[in-house]
């Protein structure tokens, strides 16, 4: 058993060779290269030919949609309403801290404010 190091066209294939069969990475690669250009690993998962409806009305009615597309779309709605939830809970934790630097702000105001002030001779003096 050893490896082999194939180079073509800016791919490399890692092929190890035994007696009995040759097992190449080229599938692992092909779904990096797909993965790393946006699209889809498995390019049957998404696409015009399976979003698309089946079958069209000649009337023009709506098709219903496909049990995949209903599941993608409340799964995107899921996301949707998630997405919301968390950005309005970072606002009100961006908006309470705020409001805590402030009243931190205020109360170290108020204590100095507060301070043991001269009096007598000393208050005449700074004057």
């Amino acid at each position: 058993m050893y490896l082999t190091n194939l180079m073509t066209k800016n791919l490399l294939i890692v092929c190890k060779q035994s007696s009995r069969s040759i097992s190449c990475t080229q599938t692992l690669n092909i779904k990096e290269w797909r993965v790393s250009r946006g699209l889809p690993v498995n390019r049957n998962a998404e696409g015009v030919l399976t979003d698309g409806p089946d079958y069209t009305f000649l009337d023009g009615r709506p098709t219903p949609l496909l049990h995949k597309q209903k599941l993608r779309m409340l799964k995107q709605r899921d996301f949707a309403s998630r997405i919301v939830e968390l950005s309005s809970e970072l606002d009100f934790a961006k908006t309470r801290h705020e409001k805590m630097i402030e009243a931190e702000e205020e109360e170290r105001k108020t204590i100095l404010s507060n301070r043991l002030k001269p009096k007598g001779k000393a208050l005449l003096n700074k004057k």
